[in-house]
């Protein structure tokens, strides 16, 4: 049980300690938010001589830059702004946008990197148009093909990016070129605060059941010996102790009396043995002859007189034979 406590102490501290972690990394997020719960971000300022930019696979981009505004419960807010007053911002299909864009200039959105202050975007410039058409002015006000649309301001959540590929469109109201863009975008996710607050729970829990289990002190275990009647003796000088009946001392009065020793009697014709115990050597019989308090005393063999002379001094009668028929 011992080993059991501390695999599972360890695993409990390997997914309480991240835990933790994630969840007090998110509660310090939350820290700078506006009072609504939105996350602003300003962008640097956007230039091309061309007619409008745009996000080719807005989906994509926030997938390689921002995940997480991507996730369910998040909206997006993109205000955009010219010189001359609020910008047009238009959601729509890809194919629709560039089949649109195809006669005129524009440029393409590679890449918004995070970093403090204003967020750096990376365009690919714009390439004159080869069509005729080309300095034309685009209002983009109407259009069939809009998702979503707007001026100034334009919000959308991670549902509508779903499906196919979306483009986002940045440019003037009235469609003309030499494009200046100041961009402010803002994040509103809802599962920041519950999912912060569900992280930092369960880690605590998580830790504090790991710190109980690997710091319990263990029950102290009880030794029981069993040993043979003729090795307690030993088995009490291991132990330091002079005799093992005060380890667990009885009162005889309440204690039954013990059995009697059962001794082993030979059965059958033969000779009488001599009986020994059934639970072990009987302690007054010695083992080998070492262990005699006195020497051994064999009985004597009675004595017989010795006669060497020839003829001897007296023959003894014998009977004489009895005649046979």
């Amino acid at each position: 049980m011992r080993f059991v406590r501390g695999i599972t102490g360890m695993l409990l501290l390997v997914i309480g300690i991240p835990a933790l972690l994630a969840g007090g990394g998110l509660w310090l997020v939350t820290r700078h938010a506006d009072p609504g719960g939105a996350f602003a971000a300003r962008f640097e300022t956007v230039r091309t001589p061309g007619h409008a930019v745009v996000v080719t696979d807005l989906d994509r981009l926030l997938r390689r830059e921002a995940p997480f505004a991507r996730g369910a419960q998040t909206h997006l807010r993109l205000d955009a702004r010219t010189p001359d007053g609020p910008a047009f911002v238009g959601l729509a299909p890809t194919a629709e946008v560039r089949r649109w864009l195809e006669s005129v200039p524009y440029a393409s959105v590679r890449r918004v990197a995070l970093a403090r202050g204003p967020l750096p975007v990376r365009t690919d410039p714009a390439v004159p148009a080869a069509a005729p058409t080309a300095g034309a002015a685009l209002p983009p006000l109407g259009l069939p093909f809009w998702v979503r649309e707007g001026v100034g301001t334009l919000e959308w959540s991670a549902d509508d990016l779903g499906g196919e590929s979306m483009s986002l469109v940045v440019m003037r109201p009235d469609g003309r070129a030499d494009l200046s863009l100041d961009l402010r975008a803002e994040l509103r996710a809802g599962w920041v605060g519950p999912v912060a607050w569900g992280l930092l729970a369960a880690g605590v829990l998580l830790v504090a059941c790991a710190v109980l289990l690997l710091l319990r002190p263990p029950r102290p275990r009880e030794v029981v010996f069993v040993v043979e009647p003729d090795q307690v003796p030993v088995l009490a000088d291991r132990l330091g102790v002079t005799s093992l009946s005060g380890l667990s001392a009885r009162d005889s009065r309440s204690a039954p009396p013990l059995p009697a020793v059962r001794q082993l009697a030979p059965v059958g014709s033969g000779a009488a043995e001599w009986p020994r115990s059934a639970t072990g050597a009987e302690p007054t019989r010695p083992v080998t002859l070492a262990d005699l308090d006195a020497p051994a005393r064999l009985p004597r063999p009675p004595e017989v007189a010795l006669n060497l002379a020839w003829p001897p001094a007296g023959a003894e009668p014998t009977a004489r034979p009895v005649p046979t028929d």
